[in-house]
């Protein structure tokens, strides 16, 4: 694995946006059912409410409650291209490090599965940041201005992968893209590899407080680790 010095935007371009567009259709056929934490989070949320699905892929959670609006947004131009199926929600390509949004508008936002593709730790806390600035600052006594936030945890060694405690955070990992329908016996799987920060236990919410944040709660789910955060009012 590359050393840290030299990851950054170029890194992540070819170990993460590159590989995304290149198994976008593959990848979305295997993403369509919302997990609990997530799906409870956007149902709880009031009517009306307007928010943000950063990082969203193909879209599986714009549709979860039918009474908010969801802006999504994603590096994936392929991605999007699913995404944009869900009306009457919108999406946008963008880089998550510097978001198209006015800030302190949004009641709530989300972002699955996205900030461990940063490739150091000064960018994943940016990412963080640029997410809670489109909030509208919140208070102890109102859900609005949230962000929910998963990661991939390190500590997963009852999972296929069996990463833990003593593992490199800094991971590739393969997808492997079968031929389609239409293959050829000359046609061959190919293996595509994605820059992964396997994120340790109360790491995430060192860089929600590190981008000026407050962790309202947080958890472990699914070989996740995930937080839900507010800006401070």
């Amino acid at each position: 694995m590359a050393d840290e010095i030299a990851r950054g935007e170029d890194y992540e371009q070819a170990k993460v946006h590159d590989v995304y567009n290149r198994i976008a259709s593959h990848f979305s056929s295997t993403r369509y059912k919302p997990w609990p934490v997530i799906d409870e989070f956007l149902r709880a949320l009031p009517a009306g409410s307007i928010g943000l699905d950063v990082g969203c892929g193909n879209g599986k959670y714009l549709t979860v409650n039918k009474d908010v609006y969801i802006m999504a947004s994603d590096r994936s131009t392929e991605l999007l291209k699913f995404a944009a199926q869900h009306e009457p929600h919108s999406s946008v390509v963008a880089d998550v490090r510097s978001l198209p949004h006015p800030l302190d508008r949004f009641d709530f936002a989300i972002s699955i599965a996205v900030i461990h593709h940063l490739s150091t730790a000064e960018r994943r806390t940016e990412a963080v940041r640029s997410i809670l600035q489109t909030l509208r600052p919140s208070t102890a006594e109102t859900s609005a201005g949230q962000a929910l936030f998963f990661v991939w945890a390190l500590e997963q060694k009852t999972s296929r992968r069996g990463w833990d405690e003593g593992d490199n955070q800094d991971q590739l990992v393969p997808w492997v893209l079968k031929p389609g329908k239409n293959q050829t016996p000359e046609d061959r799987p190919t293996t595509h590899h994605r820059y992964y920060h396997l994120y340790k236990q109360g790491e995430l919410e060192q860089d929600i407080r590190g981008a000026g944040g407050e962790v309202v709660k947080s958890g472990y789910d699914r070989d996740n680790w995930w937080c839900i955060a507010r800006r401070p009012g």
